[in-house]
């Protein structure tokens, strides 16, 4: 149903030559006609992400925030460490307590058999996401604040948002 929604919403927006739902701000860019990435790259220790279409960079993004715990990978649920590894980014969540959200697939199978194994639960519930709301748009919280998701601004979730379908693969590197 998300992906429905959200690919309407990207199909209308084209076609109308309008933002894409749900409507941001007018410095917000949006994807340009044919652009949709099919991979995303996150480096951790450089706070970089890369949007791929074909192979090809077609947007990056520098200065990403993560929980506050960003060195290592996510292990257990509180460790408010950002997870790495190859995951989905499997729906959109236009009613996240963020502006706007992309949810990705953490745990996998093996995150969660570490965490059984050590009787611990591995967390989940981790998207890349804008700041707070209630924020203005352009305000951003300083430092690293979230508690393993990966932040960005408003105006680059927002593009980011254009440009991502459900399904994208996503891998985070340390």
């Amino acid at each position: 149903m998300h992906a429905i929604m959200r690919s309407l919403a990207f199909l209308s927006a084209i076609a109308l030559g309008a933002a894409a739902i749900p409507a941001s701000p007018a410095h917000a860019q949006q994807a340009r006609a044919g652009e949709r990435a099919d991979f995303v790259l996150v480096d951790k220790s450089e706070r970089k992400l890369w949007v791929y279409q074909n192979g090809r960079v077609i947007r990056s993004y520098s200065g990403l925030q993560y929980g506050d715990q960003p060195v290592g990978h996510k292990r257990f649920q509180g460790d408010e460490r950002t997870p790495e590894g190859r995951y989905t980014i499997s729906y959109g969540n236009e009613q996240s307590s963020y502006y706007l959200s992309l949810h990705i697939d953490y745990p996998n199978a093996q995150d969660r058999a570490h965490a059984r194994s050590r009787g611990r639960s591995p967390g989940g519930l981790i998207f890349i996401h804008g700041q707070p709301n209630g924020l203005p748009f352009d305000a951003r919280v300083p430092g690293d604040w979230t508690d393993g998701c990966i932040a960005l601004s408003n105006a680059e979730i927002a593009e980011l948002w254009s440009l991502v379908p459900d399904g994208t693969p996503i891998e985070i590197r340390p």
